[in-house]
């Protein structure tokens, strides 16, 4: 966790709570009443993915956004939380605190974004957080404050999980099933109708040829195949649940101190969570979880992520969270 702290308070108070994903960035600007001010929207902010250079420029696009509907100008900002995909070793925080130093606010913090995920899910930030948006990864904290992540770092680092890791598993699946190698899926069809192709063998010269990217939207297929009883569809799904839930149980077992406890808050964020919602997925995610650890409660987080990393700012300047500004961001329909 880094941040850049100034002692400045004034009456009104402006929060920016940033959300930057690998997709996607959102900014929220409320004040300290928990009033929506403003919301700006813009793309990656992963400086792992896309560069450091056009990280910061989502970032940048996002809160121009929202401070420009509030028509609040950037130093009557109190604070800004940001909580951003590829926060997580002391290299990257090294990284950000130069770029996130350029941006013209007084006063800042950076996180994982998975910590929006327990913030916003727990009232006293203990437990799990497990991300499956874009990438994945899994934090935790207990109620000694110890804390641990665990992945986030890509396949070759152990993750097995992500909107991304969908999408190269249906393009497996369905050329594996165009050969004739594999299990019969009807991904071979959803696949070339997906990329506007005639068949499996024009998707196959296609990407050879191009060296084009798989693109993410492949995991929607997958969604949309398993719920139409597409048997492979499903297996994808509960293999990358099961996945996901042993992410779950590595972060309990290596923090501990949960006895006390009578439940152990489990809080599912990310798009293939939130606007997934696979009955295959979280089936499997919790029978894995709670295998080992019979008290969790597994939780799909019912409010856009950003709405944690509000909170996070909010703490910090010693706000008292407003019931309103959930009931906000519930309602506000463009995250689901």
């Amino acid at each position: 966790m880094t941040k850049c702290t100034n002692m400045w308070r004034g009456g009104m108070q402006y929060i920016i709570g940033v959300d930057g994903g690998g997709s996607q960035t959102c900014a929220v600007l409320v004040d300290n009443q928990g009033r929506v001010l403003g919301i700006g929207r813009s793309g990656s902010a992963n400086h792992q993915t896309v560069g450091l250079s056009k990280a910061l420029k989502s970032i940048r696009t996002a809160i121009r956004s929202a401070l420009a509907q509030a028509k609040v100008k950037s130093d009557a900002v109190t604070y800004v939380q940001y909580c951003l995909a590829g926060a997580d070793r002391e290299k990257d925080f090294e990284k950000l605190r130069i770029g996130l130093s350029s941006l013209p606010y007084r006063s800042w913090g950076v996180v994982s974004d998975a910590w929006e995920g327990l913030r916003a899910g727990t009232e006293d930030n203990v437990g799990v957080s497990v991300v499956c948006g874009t990438g994945t990864n899994a934090i935790g904290r207990d109620p000694l404050g110890n804390q641990v992540q665990v992945g986030g770092f890509g396949y070759p680092f152990g993750d097995a999980a992500g909107g991304s890791f969908l999408a190269v598993e249906a393009f497996r699946a369905a050329v594996r099933d165009w050969e004739g190698r594999g299990t019969p899926t009807d991904l071979t069809k959803r696949v070339p109708n997906l990329l506007a192709l005639p068949d499996m063998e024009a998707v196959f010269n296609h990407f050879l040829d191009t060296e084009a990217h798989i693109p993410l939207d492949l995991a929607l297929v997958v969604h949309e195949a398993a719920t139409a009883g597409d048997l492979v569809s499903q297996q994808l799904l509960a293999t990358m649940g099961r996945e996901l839930g042993w992410a779950a149980i590595a972060v309990l077992d290596r923090l501990g101190h949960w006895e006390g406890l009578a439940e152990i808050p489990v809080i599912l964020v990310g798009s293939v969570f939130q606007k997934g919602r696979s009955p295959f997925l979280l089936e499997a995610m919790a029978g894995t979880v709670q295998s080992r650890f019979a008290k969790a409660r597994l939780k799909v987080l019912d409010v856009a992520p950003v709405y944690g990393a509000v909170l996070l700012g909010w703490d910090h300047e010693m706000i008292a969270p407003a019931r309103q500004l959930k009931d906000e961001l519930v309602q506000w329909e463009d995250w689901k």
